[in-house]
């Protein structure tokens, strides 16, 4: 998920470099490998990162703060519109379910009012991550064949 994220960010051309970038939640799987590949020296990255987790003091200014927000906690529509600087760039993660079906971490309705950029849930991160596990297999495949 997080190199999908980082090439949909270079492929929609979101400045990374130089940006602040706040990613919320601190998984294994998304919230740390996502803020080491944005702090990476070269391109598609060199972001200024800050990953907050549970404990985070004032989550919604940290958030308020972000160029490109990344969301990966698993709790539906939990950052609203009062959390995001107007025309950031915001990466929901999460599949939820609420009453109308599945919904992101991101209130999309709400946040797509101040957004620069957002993905929807569903149909925005879950097709990449899928892209780049096809990408991944192919290379295993070309590695296997050409040892």
């Amino acid at each position: 998920t997080p190199p999908g994220i980082q090439q949909m960010l270079i492929r929609k051309n979101i400045e990374i470099a130089g940006a602040h970038v706040v990613v919320v939640g601190r998984s294994d799987i998304v919230g740390k490998p996502m803020g080491i590949i944005l702090m990476q020296r070269g391109a598609g990255a060199d972001a200024t990162v800050t990953v907050c987790h549970s404990c985070t003091r004032d989550l919604p200014e940290v958030c308020r703060s972000a160029d490109i927000l990344i969301v990966a906690i698993g709790r539906a529509k939990f950052v609203t519109a009062d959390m995001v600087k107007p025309g950031a760039t915001v990466i929901d993660v999460g599949m939820n379910r609420d009453e109308n079906g599945l919904c992101g971490d991101v209130d999309f309705e709400a946040v797509k009012e101040v957004a620069g950029a957002i993905t929807p849930v569903p149909g925005g991160v879950g097709p990449l991550t899928i892209t780049m596990l096809l990408q991944n297999t192919l290379t295993a495949a070309k590695l296997q064949l050409t040892s």
